[in-house]
């Protein structure tokens, strides 16, 4: 019976891409810098102390990996004595750094130009694309019209969304438009409806995605994003892995975001979870009942939107190790011909300034009780991974990436 499951751990980047100083990026290293942090002990708190403690995810070739990756050695962690994975890293050949793009390359099909995005500025906007979107959308305006940080311009314009019914509207270096709004005193369905109107309004301008982002809570202080986050995203502009999969009668189950990411295109069920725990939980019940060629497709969207942008050295450290903590319970379910794949989209060096992604190779992790132990190098595309899955699920090749042997 042959089955997959892909297990994104969005942001986990592992040393800075060859073409990292075109984006401003040569000294990121996301799982880098968090083991150099813990070594220092300056991610002790009542809840970790010491050195960065992920056996399995080094058992399976993390620390490799970002040796091969960057040249050091994950500080203050120890080496396995056996690495039971077939383990590396790949370099992203998409022209952003973006979700969007990561993960369509990770299933076949890089990115071969530049989404649009917003400039530095203050508004950041077009005042014609803000004007069509307050009169489509019936809004008596809108708040912030800036670059920022989500949970931070929630706090500092929540209140007077409140008050007033508008809508804060923010972005990033991605090529995004973000629209927060609170649950109940604007209302979810009213936020997704406004959500869908940005969407086209902003395909124009080759936006890749709009984020709805919901909160709760009554004052600055309290203020909470909430799990009702929907991604509307410009669909896969070639033939996925999912795609693939599921014309060849496949299965193919979305755990967290994966579905918004691929704009639902090649999806056949859909799961979601709070957090990256009960995300784990979920990717866990899909593995209980899946069937013969099924793809069970995770994103753990927290390493990213929790720590890696708010820049939370601490709490990555934490949630690293608690996902690591895990891993034997996946293992334990895999069946003989069952095939697990770890990787990332991007980076988010929470040690790097500013609070945008980081442009950085990915771990390529292989493992399951078929897979053999072994390196397998720099890999020159996430397309890789997409292709030694569809061979592993026996479709025709994909237009892109290299198949790895991994048996």
């Amino acid at each position: 019976m042959k089955r997959a499951i892909i297990l994104v751990m969005d942001s986990l980047g592992i040393g800075a891409s060859e073409d990292a100083h075109m984006y401003g990026d040569e000294a990121a290293n996301t799982l880098g810098s968090i083991a150099t942090q813990c070594a220092a002990g300056l991610a002790d708190n009542v809840d970790r102390q010491g050195p960065l403690k992920i056996p399995n995810l080094m058992r399976l070739g993390l620390g490799a990996a970002q040796t091969a990756s960057s040249g050091e050695a994950l500080q203050g962690v120890n080496e396995p004595q056996l690495i039971k994975a077939s383990y590396g890293f790949a370099i992203e050949q998409s022209k952003d750094k973006d979700t969007p793009s990561g993960h369509w390359e990770m299933a076949g099909v890089p990115v071969p130009f530049k989404w649009g995005t917003f400039p530095k500025t203050q508004p950041c906007f077009p005042a014609e694309l803000i004007a069509q979107f307050i009169e489509q959308a019936d809004l008596p305006g809108i708040l912030g019209n800036c670059h920022a940080s989500g949970t931070e311009i929630i706090k500092s314009l929540g209140e007077e969304h409140i008050k007033t019914g508008k809508p804060i509207c923010y972005t990033s270096a991605d090529s995004v438009f973000q629209i927060a709004a609170h649950e109940r005193h604007f209302g979810l369905q009213r936020l997704l409806e406004i959500s869908a109107i940005a969407k086209e309004l902003v395909n124009e301008l080759n936006i890749t995605r709009v984020i709805a982002r919901p909160f709760v809570g009554e004052t600055a202080t309290t203020f909470q994003r909430t799990s009702n986050r929907k991604d509307l995203t410009t669909p896969p502009i070639d033939t996925t892995l999912l795609d693939a999969l599921k014309a060849a009668g496949g299965e193919v189950v979305s755990v967290g975001k994966i579905a918004d990411i691929f704009a639902g295109r090649g999806i056949t069920q859909c799961v979601k979870g709070n957090d990256n725990m009960a995300l784990f939980d979920a990717m866990l019940d899909c593995l209980k009942t899946a069937e013969d060629n099924t793809l069970v497709f995770v994103n753990f969207v927290d390493f990213d939107s929790h720590f890696g942008h708010r820049r939370d050295v601490i709490g990555y450290a934490k949630a690293l190790e608690a996902f690591d903590a895990r891993l034997p319970e996946l293992e334990q379910m895999m069946q003989g011909d069952d095939v697990a794949l770890i990787t990332a989209d991007h980076g988010c060096d929470p040690t790097f300034p500013g609070s945008d992604h980081t442009r950085e190779h990915v771990p390529v992790l292989f493992f399951g009780p078929s897979v053999k132990a072994q390196l397998v190098g720099a890999r020159q595309s996430f397309a890789d991974m997409g292709q030694t899955l569809a061979s592993h699920f026996g479709l025709a090749a994909l237009k892109h990436g290299q198949a790895i042997k991994i048996n």
